[in-house]
């Protein structure tokens, strides 16, 4: 049975393609529009899934969409009659938005795809969430707990799924929201919403969480981790525009300025630490519940929200939590993967696939490479085998490069795990401002990965044997690096001693696995600086042509593709300037 499962129209737009109920390929809109965060019809990345499996969309079983628009219409037109005339403006642009387009996804979807009405089904969206976490995971029985801004009317839920059922018991509703109130947080501190709250999370271990009090004083937080945001203070459920109300400036003050990138003010700083906590504090409440309504000590995390690493470890290390599931796209692109899962274990497909890695989008041939290299006239050296190229890397980074990484099929999700990755060598710990100014063009405050070997994971961080599951594989996880190995990976460990750890595991990747191994070898620590190879607010590339663009546009001295190496230093003049 072929099953595509589709996600778009509120951000990060994403494709996915499942042949008898194992995932093929899936990406999200955003690497082949270069378009960031692009919420359009993901036409580009349902081309790709059909083309890299070899079919026509006529071939296709079912195509399922990720949550139901007329659900979702029904809690915008409800919040806007109930806060009008407050809500004008947001109601005429949801009518001009949603009655020419985002609701009729169904007679969209009929005439891109040339495919009957029968074929198309829709899900729920946190269902949909649910199931991309817990249908993939390698847990037969498992608690689920998804968190996000919104869906239709969900804002979390609690669930359980056992075989291939999924189960959802418990839900919290619009417009209370954990990832709402983070969302207000990140744009009164400067940040973009859906893009910023990365930035949140790395400004927050500059500060201190004394805030605390004073945002408990706009939501209550119950035992189970359901919260209430008082409406005085919020304007996302009647303005399109605004997040943040007057009474909230009145308690916090004057929003941070978003042109002092650089600057760290503690008073921002500050709120960012206790933003933090805050959500910390809910999320690891809500597994604490999850764990008492199923009995399961076996959870699958799904939402934007599970991309905040460091509540992740907290549920690790807070709760009777044991392990700890999180597919790496857990965002509103991850939906299309959970609708298609869904509706395969639905539809009576066995359930017999597990995520065990991120690599499920686009690739370029060595031929498809050399091709670009030559009509670009762009000088290289070509590796003879495997050994010889990581040999070359490992070199350049001892040197104090910064390389371009780009090998096979790029990641799916917002992580770069070692297939579309900028390193560097972690020892150095001017590489945290080189990275950040020459290379990425972004806040200095930002932190990077430590990408280790999956079998020395232990020696570097703080982790039991069991926490060295998926989260690491997929970067899911901030555990502390261990105080004597902090000295030796400066770059890669946060003003608060810990670090956004990626596991790389040999049968996975092992030629990424070598790299770091041989950077081992020759230097005594087997780990890379990782961070995405992208530009500040560009998608991650995707193909040899946006990798060269990127590279000639920073400050990398090297760039990989495939077996071919491109150095700064041989390349004509007016290309290196």
């Amino acid at each position: 049975m072929k099953i595509l499962g589709i996600s778009c129209f509120y951000h990060d737009a994403a494709a996915v393609l499942l042949i008898d109920g194992k995932l093929v390929a899936a990406a999200e809109e955003e690497r082949f529009s270069r378009k960031k965060h692009d919420s359009g019809f993901p036409e580009k990345a349902i081309a790709f899934c059909l083309r890299y499996a070899g079919l026509h969309s006529s071939q296709l079983d079912y195509v399922v969409f990720y949550e139901k628009p007329f659900l979702k219409f029904d809690r915008i037109l409800r919040s806007c009659l109930e806060t009008y005339p407050r809500s004008s403006t947001l109601f005429r642009e949801a009518m001009i938005h949603w009655l020419f387009d985002k609701l009729w996804v169904k007679g969209l979807i009929e005439e891109k795809l040339d495919i009957p009405p029968e074929k198309i089904l829709f899900s729920r969206h946190h269902l949909s969430h649910a199931a991309s976490a817990f249908l993939c995971s390698p847990f037969e029985k498992a608690a689920i707990l998804t968190v996000d801004g919104v869906g239709e009317w969900n804002t979390a839920t609690i669930g359980k799924g056992e075989g291939n059922r999924v189960t959802l018991l418990h839900e919290m509703n619009f417009p209370h929201s954990v990832g709402l109130l983070y969302s207000v947080f990140t744009a009164f501190l400067g940040f973009e919403v859906n893009e910023g709250e990365y930035k949140v999370m790395g400004m927050a271990p500059y500060g201190k969480p004394v805030t605390c009090d004073k945002i408990r004083k706009i939501l209550k937080i119950y035992e189970d981790g359901s919260i209430w945001c008082d409406p005085r203070y919020f304007c996302h459920y009647y303005s399109g525009t605004k997040l943040f109300s007057t009474p909230f400036l009145k308690l916090f003050g004057k929003p941070r300025d978003p042109k002092t990138s650089d600057a760290l003010e503690p008073h921002y700083a500050d709120l960012a630490a206790s933003i933090q906590k805050i959500t910390e504090e809910i999320v690891v409440k809500m597994a604490r519940h999850a764990h008492r309504v199923t009995g399961l000590d076996r959870l699958c995390l799904a939402g934007g929200v599970a991309l905040n690493t460091v509540a992740n470890w907290k549920i690790l290390k807070e709760t009777p939590i044991r392990e700890l599931f999180i597919q790496p796209a857990s965002g509103d692109s991850g939906g299309a993967l959970g609708a298609a899962l869904l509706a395969a274990a639905l539809l009576g497909e066995p359930r017999n696939f597990v995520l065990e890695h991120a690599y499920w989008g686009a690739s370029s041939t060595d031929e498809e490479v050399l091709n670009f290299l030559e009509e670009e006239k762009i000088p290289f050296w070509k590796a003879p085998d495997e050994e010889a190229l990581v040999r070359r890397v490992v070199a350049h980074l001892q040197k104090g490069d910064v390389v371009g990484w780009m090998q096979g099929r790029f990641e799916w999700g917002p992580r770069a795990l070692g297939n579309r990755s900028i390193l560097a060598d972690p020892r150095r710990s001017e590489m945290k401002d080189i990275v950040n100014r020459k290379i990425k063009f972004r806040e200095p405050f930002r932190p990077f990965a430590p990408s280790v070997l999956s079998d020395r994971m232990t020696e570097y961080f703080e982790l039991r044997n069991s926490d060295g599951g998926y989260p690491p594989r997929f970067m899911l996880l901030v555990p502390p690096v261990k105080e004597e190995k902090r000295s030796q990976i400066p770059a890669v460990t946060h003003v608060d001693g810990t670090g956004r750890l990626q596991g790389v595991v040999k049968e996975i990747n092992p030629l990424y696995y070598r790299l770091i191994e041989r950077f081992g070898e020759e230097t005594g620590v087997p780990v890379v600086l990782n961070t995405s190879f992208n530009l500040k607010g560009e998608p991650i590339v995707a193909t040899p042509a946006e990798a060269y663009s990127t590279f000639l546009r920073s400050g990398m001295d090297t760039l990989v593709i495939g077996s071919f190496v491109i150095e700064k230093g041989n390349l004509p003049k007016g290309e290196r300037e």
